[in-house]
């Protein structure tokens, strides 16, 4: 039972990272003026290859460890440098939501990252 939930729980948390990843992709141009560094379009080509990156490493349970501690940081990252200042630059309530929404999904994310990344540590050093 405990390698069913598992498997489901990693399959769970990697859907969003790799509908991200390839939106990542599919999106490059339009996302490219919310990175808050220069650089771009490209930032947003090598963050969505992080994410896909760290979806295979999950359900590969290879470098697991290490892939989610580095995604939970990334997602950290977003939350305070992309959608924090969006939320409170936001021009009416309905941006200001939207952000706030997008912000929190990154650090529930990022919570998962890091606890996986101490459940693969573990499991890694066993």
């Amino acid at each position: 039972m405990k390698i069913l939930t598992d498997l489901v729980a990693r399959i769970l948390f990697i859907i969003p990272l790799v509908g991200f990843g390839f939106g990542h992709f599919a999106n490059a141009g339009a996302m490219a003026g919310m990175v808050p560094i220069p650089g771009g379009v490209i930032w947003i080509y090598l963050t969505g290859a992080a994410m896909l990156a760290a979806a295979v490493s999950i359900i590969i349970k290879k470098k697991a460890a290490l892939a989610t501690l580095l995604l939970g940081i990334m997602l950290v990252i977003f939350a305070l440098s992309i959608h924090l200042p969006g939320m409170i630059g936001a021009e009416d309530a309905m941006q200001s939501q939207s952000a706030m929404a997008m912000m929190l999904k990154d650090l529930g994310l990022a919570g998962g990252a890091f606890f996986m990344s101490g459940v693969f540590r573990k499991e890694e050093a066993a």
